[in-house]
C-alpha cells in the first residue's frame, strides 16, 4: 500500500503529525509511506525508518516557481500512484498539492479547518473538531482513513532519529525562541531560573534575535551557549538532556517526540491543544481562557509566568 503524507510546515506542527509513522506501520507494516514537506524542516524528518522517501517542495506566492512545483507533483503522482493521501495540514495549499498526488486524497471535513476551502479539493473528509488537540487530530483522521484502531499514544515510541553523535550531555536545555515574539519567554526569567537550579545548562538558539537572548542569559548565569544547529544536531542535544524547558515552539515538542523531560511554557495558545502531557512532559500558562479559533498573536501574557512556578515543576523532573 502507497501513502502519501502532506504535512508543509511548521517545525513542530510537523513533530505532532510525525506520530502517525509509527501506528501506520504497526497496523499495516508493509505499507510505503512518502512525506511532502517543505525543503527547510526536511531535518526533522530524516533517518525515520517509517519513511520511505522525502520529498522537498518549495512552495512561494511565485507563479513561475508553483508551475515547477506542480509539474514535478504530476510526474511523482505517475511514478508512485498512491492508493491515498493524507493531508494533515488542513490548509488550501495543502489540500491542492495533495489532490495532484491523487485523486483518492483525504481530509478533514470544513467544520474542521482554519481554511474550510480545503475540503473541496478532498475525495473523502472527516469530522476531527478543530479545537481538538492537534496531536491526537492527526491521528484521528490518519485511524478514520485507514480504518485503524485510535491507539494510546501514551505508550508510543520515540519518534525522531539522527546519524549525529555528541559528546553534550546537559542537565538542563533551554530553547530561548519561539515563531511569534508573544510566545517567548522573557530572558530574565531564564535568568532567575537558571541561577536557582544549579545545574550544567546550555542554551539553543536559531534566530539573530535568539542568539542575543542566548548571549544575555549565559551573561548572567553559568550556563553555555550552543553554536547554531541542524535539525540533525538538535534532535541529539535534545536526546542527550535531562531536562528541557522552552516557549510552545518546534525544539520543546522534540523532547516530547524523543520521550525525554520537558516543561512547555505557552502563552496566547492553548496548552491543551498544542501537546501532550505525560508523568515527565509538563505544561505552564497563563492561566487564562484561549479560544484556538481566536489567537491573539499580540497578547504578551507569558511575560506575566512566575519563574518560581517554572523552579519548583523542574525540581520535581531533574534527577537528585
Amino acid at each position: 500500500m502507497k501513502i502519501a503524507i502532506v504535512k508543509l510546515s511548521a517545525l513542530g506542527d510537523i513533530i505532532h503529525a510525525m506520530i502517525v509513522l509509527q501506528y501506520i506501520k504497526k497496523n499495516i507494516p508493509d505499507a510505503q509511506i512518502d512525506w511532502f514537506v517543505e525543503e527547510k524542516f526536511v531535518g526533522i524528518l530524516e533517518n525515520n525508518p517509517h519513511i520511505h522517501t522525502i520529498y522537498p517542495l518549495h512552495l512561494k506566492n511565485n507563479k513561475i516557481h508553483f508551475f515547477k512545483e506542480y509539474q514535478k507533483l504530476k510526474t511523482i503522482s505517475k511514478q508512485n500512484h498512491y492508493d491515498v493521501v493524507l493531508d494533515l495540514q488542513g490548509l488550501i495549499k495543502s489540500a491542492l498539492v495533495a489532490r495532484i498526488l491523487s485523486p483518492n486524497c483525504v481530509g478533514f471535513d470544513k467544520q474542521s479547518l482554519r481554511e474550510p476551502l480545503a475540503s473541496l479539493f478532498y475525495s473523502s473528509t472527516f469530522y476531527v473538531p478543530y479545537e481538538e488537540n492537534v496531536i491526537m487530530r492527526n491521528l484521528k483522521l490518519t485511524c478514520k482513513a485507514l480504518s485503524i484502531e485510535v491507539p494510546d499514544i501514551q505508550a508510543k515510541e520515540p519518534f525522531l532519529f539522527s546519524t549525529h553523535i555528541s559528546d553534550i550531555t546537559p542537565t538542563l536545555l533551554v530553547i530561548t525562541g519561539s515563531s511569534w515574539k508573544s510566545k517567548v519567554y522573557p530572558k530574565e526569567h531564564f535568568v532567575t531560573i537558571l541561577n536557582a537550579l544549579h545545574v550544567k545548562s546550555f542554551i539553543v538558539w536559531g534566530s539573530e534575535e535568539e542568539r542575543n537572548d542566548a548571549q544575555f542569559i549565559c551573561g548572567h548565569t553559568n550556563a553555555t551557549m550552543l553554536p547554531k544547529m541542524s535539525l540533525n544536531e538538535l534532535k541529539v542535544i535534545i536526546k542527550n538532556s535531562q531536562l528541557v524547558i522552552g516557549a510552545d515552539s518546534g525544539p520543546t515538542h522534540m523532547a516530547w517526540a524523543l520521550g525525554r523531560p520537558s516543561i512547555t511554557i505557552f502563552g496566547p495558545t492553548p496548552s491543551e491543544r498544542n501537546t501532550v502531557t505525560t508523568a515527565i512532559n509538563l505544561t505552564i500558562n497563563c492561566e487564562k481562557a484561549i479560544n484556538a479559533r481566536d489567537i491573539n498573536k499580540y497578547d504578551l501574557c507569558i511575560r506575566q509566568i512566575d519563574p518560581q512556578k517554572i523552579i519548583a515543576l523542574a525540581k520535581e523532573l531533574l534527577p537528585c
